[in-house]
């Protein structure tokens, strides 16, 4: 039966594959980063819980290498690495043409394949994958017959996948973690109550009868959490504790599966405004050499507060039906 698990192993080989590179270079920040980062992935992997050894890493090791990668993260530089001459990416470009999107496009395709048909998918009597993650499994499953698909139409050594995607994650650095670390965050704080506390704060500082006033402060603090914890996912399970569900669903009877439809799009607004989604928004900028950093928060802001008003307009119209 195959799960995400499974994947995991393949994840933490990769990683641990980012850490030798680094080690054969001297980058020693960086190879302890990512082959720290490998042994916890490679923990979660169904050969380590099936032996046992992953008893020897207990939780208190989790939150010890948590503190030990902001450390190593600290120490992290963005140096050059070697990639192709423009010239001859521009020639490998033109040969390929529209075959490049291929890959690209393989991704989505199987993983909406993967989600439709694997819970109707039994060999020998037993489930080709297993119902629990199912969507991440399809994820998982599509990059790698994508990467496969990439070496083929590319004609290169299957090394290179790894080389490059080696290449694209030391240039990215520490960031790459943000959409993991900020995602566990919204589980945190929603655990801690932190929706409860919201709600009794904005049903004290707003109307709760009024039903327009709960889905404005909704939408705005999908927002507002998203500019600060930099992820729509940290902020979704707060503001749907706190407001969502209490006020706007059980109190004003809104239908609850358009209100967290658009309202994580309404989140993802906050994520156009922020240098805490460093992926989206400070990445592209050093992956480009902009001499801006916040050039790209700057093009976005717009979009993003013209899409905040039609998404709380769609909310009022939709929601309430």
């Amino acid at each position: 039966m195959l799960s995400i698990e499974h994947f995991y192993l393949l994840l933490a080989a990769f990683l641990g594959y980012a850490g030798w590179r680094n080690l054969r270079q001297r980058r020693f920040a960086h190879a302890a980063f990512w082959g720290l980062i490998a042994l916890l992935f490679a923990a979660g992997g169904p050969v380590l819980r099936a032996s046992k050894a992953g008893d020897a890493l207990p939780a208190q090791f989790a939150g010890a290498a948590v503190i030990a990668l902001a450390v190593l993260a600290t120490r992290m530089r963005r140096e050059p690495l070697y990639e192709a001459p423009e010239s001859e990416r521009r020639a490998s470009a033109l040969r390929l043409g529209h075959r490049l999107f291929l890959p690209a496009l393989l991704i989505p395709a199987l993983t909406i394949a993967v989600v439709l048909a694997g819970p109707h998918l039994v060999l020998g009597g037993t489930p080709v994958f297993a119902s629990a993650g199912l969507t991440l499994t399809g994820l998982a499953l599509a990059c790698l017959v994508s990467a496969i698909a990439a070496v083929a139409v590319t004609r290169q050594r299957p090394l290179q996948a790894a080389d490059e995607g080696r290449r694209l994650l030391d240039t990215m650095g520490w960031a790459a973690l943000l959409p993991l670390v900020l995602a566990t965050l919204g589980g945190v704080f929603a655990a801690s109550g932190v929706g409860e506390a919201v709600a009794s704060l904005v049903s004290a500082v707003i109307p709760a009868d009024s039903r327009m006033a709960c889905l404005l402060a909704f939408a705005l603090g999908m927002v507002v959490f998203t500019v600060i914890m930099g992820n729509a996912f940290a902020a979704f399970p707060v503001m749907m504790a706190g407001i969502g569900l209490p006020l706007l669903v059980q109190r004003h009877g809104a239908d609850a599966a358009s209100l967290g439809a658009i309202g994580m799009l309404t989140g993802y607004c906050g994520t156009l405004l922020t240098p805490m989604a460093a992926n989206f928004n400070i990445v592209p900028a050093v992956l480009l050499e902009l001499d801006d950093q916040y050039g790209v928060i700057r093009a976005q802001a717009v979009t993003a507060f013209w899409l905040m008003g039609t998404n709380v307009l769609l909310m009022a119209w939709l929601c309430f039906r």
